[in-house]
């Protein structure tokens, strides 16, 4: 979605709202399309002080593989985000704000790298989430594999000697 900011640039006190779905089905992490539902977003682009603040909030649904055991992680992801837009870099000496071009917003590109930035870089189906048997590939959640794999490297014995 595109916003038209010329108004918001030059009177404060306008207030520009928006609710919409984004389809980020698309989107690709880690070899899947864990976007299973279209990103709810919702929010308005209000005028303070000759710069328009952006305020969204979106959620969504979300399923991809555990990183250690591979099992399917379903959750549903809820962020708030905020900006400060300005016309041009030189408009502030500070980081942290949106340029806009032209007047014009693409409020899908912006959210869709706050997304991707907000998004945990590790997906885990718990803490403590044990993982696969390296030698046979038996979930370790469930239990022992009991296929005798080594205890690891070799190199490493005489460590492991010393804790015993």
């Amino acid at each position: 979605m595109r916003l038209n900011l010329t108004k918001l640039f030059s009177e404060d006190g306008k207030i520009l709202p928006f609710d919409y779905a984004m389809d980020l089905s698309s989107v690709e992490l880690n070899g899947v399309h864990p976007f299973v539902s279209p990103v709810r977003v919702k929010g308005s682009v209000c005028s303070r002080d000759g710069f328009p603040v952006l305020d969204a909030e979106v959620s969504f649904d979300f399923s991809i593989p555990c990183d250690r055991c591979a099992e399917r992680i379903d959750r549903r992801y809820h962020y708030s985000f905020s900006h400060i837009l300005v016309k041009s870099p030189q408009d502030t000496n500070e980081d942290g704000y949106i340029e806009v071009k032209n007047d014009t917003l693409d409020l899908d590109e912006l959210l869709r790298e706050d997304i991707l930035l907000e998004l945990p870089t590790k997906f885990l189906c718990r803490e403590d989430c044990r993982g696969l048997c390296p030698a046979c590939g038996k979930n370790l959640n469930e239990g022992p594999c009991g296929c005798g794999a080594s205890e690891g490297d070799p190199r490493m014995q005489i460590l492991r000697n010393l804790l015993h």
